[in-house]
């Protein structure tokens, strides 16, 4: 009898245990990044170059379920974004990008108060890992190689022979792009004359405007530039029917007729790369380099601009040269 009731005992519990619902696995976190950007997240350059890659991860990872991002803009005060910066790694996202080459000191001060954080911010090479800082990543772009493609297409179009060049300050990528548009061009069109003037200012678009307007009254029919501030420029295009080869993100809706073409900045394999060394543990010390080769940097042709298929051609050309290394543009 005892026997008989243990083994009823035992049953009860087994049949217990297979009626009981499972439990229902935890879903799994989104992975979370956090942006600080300089300027306006549509301001058809810089800052709209990396929302604009984040919107299109996002959708490719699934939707906000599988990534979550947040963004300040606007941020060109320093001491601003390191706030914001010190703001969103105590919120405990897994990766925050400072997306500007003027957060570099910033970020070298923060990084180490959150060692589970990892951290990135371009356009930089510099890691801070000679100061023992272990969770910085850094990204570029090698600028010059589309600048010096778009140059290739402005000489073989110009009918003048003279060229603007516009930029903030002769720094950083913007000054890779110019100098790249200068070698192509110069390349194409030995005797080619090109005017440089660097404004000194990210967002005045005022002076972008000035800028043009001397350039194209003096000949120049072709132009490019960048910054947030090349709406001013590319306005003046449009009024004084002057071509314009654009930088960062695509700029053709700011004057259809006018642009040729754009250099445009996909970040969305440097964000998979990152967001693949976080989950993995590796939080810094990476070094990306956005070329024509890896896609980073795209040429852009404008649909409404009536391209001759030989200019197209040989553009095409020349950045497979770029891609395969038998065409150097000569900028450092």
């Amino acid at each position: 009898m005892k026997r008989l009731i243990f083994a009823l005992f035992v049953l009860a519990i087994v049949l217990a245990a297979c009626a009981a619902p499972s439990p229902t696995p935890a879903p799994a976190k989104p992975f979370r990044i956090a942006v600080i950007m300089p300027s306006a997240i549509n301001d058809m350059a810089f800052s709209q170059s990396m929302y604009d890659a984040l919107v299109a991860v996002q959708k490719e990872m699934g939707g906000k379920d599988k990534l979550d991002f947040a963004y300040t803009d606007n941020m060109f005060n320093v001491p601003d974004a390191a706030a914001a910066i010190r703001d969103y790694a105590t919120k405990g996202f897994d990766l925050v990008i400072a997306h500007g080459s003027q957060y570099g000191a910033s970020l070298a001060d923060i990084a180490p108060d959150f060692p589970k954080t990892a951290f990135a911010w371009g356009t930089a090479v510099d890691t801070f890992e000679s100061k023992g800082v272990k969770n910085i990543n850094a990204y570029t772009v090698a600028a010059d190689q589309g600048g010096y493609v778009l140059g290739v297409m402005a000489a073989k179009l110009s009918k003048t022979g003279k060229f603007g060049l516009i930029g903030p300050i002769p720094a950083g990528d913007g000054k890779l792009h110019i100098d790249g548009f200068e070698a192509g061009v110069k390349a194409t069109n030995p005797n080619a004359s090109v005017a440089k003037t660097f404004t000194q200012s990210f967002s005045d678009a005022a002076l972008m405007s000035q800028a043009a307007q001397t350039m194209i009254a003096n000949g120049a029919d072709m132009l490019t530039g960048t910054s947030q501030a090349v709406v001013g420029a590319i306005a003046v295009c449009k009024e004084k029917n002057a071509f314009w080869f654009g930088n960062q993100s695509e700029q053709t809706k700011l004057a259809p007729k006018n642009i040729v073409a754009t250099q445009v900045y996909d970040w969305s394999p440097f964000i998979k790369e990152l967001i693949a060394n976080t989950k993995a543990g590796k939080l810094g010390g990476a070094v990306l380099v956005g070329t024509l080769k890896n896609k980073v940097l795209t040429i852009k042709y404008n649909p409404e601009y009536p391209l001759p298929p030989e200019v197209k051609k040989l553009a095409e050309e020349t950045i497979q040269g770029l891609i395969d290394g038998k065409i150097q543009t000569g900028v450092k």
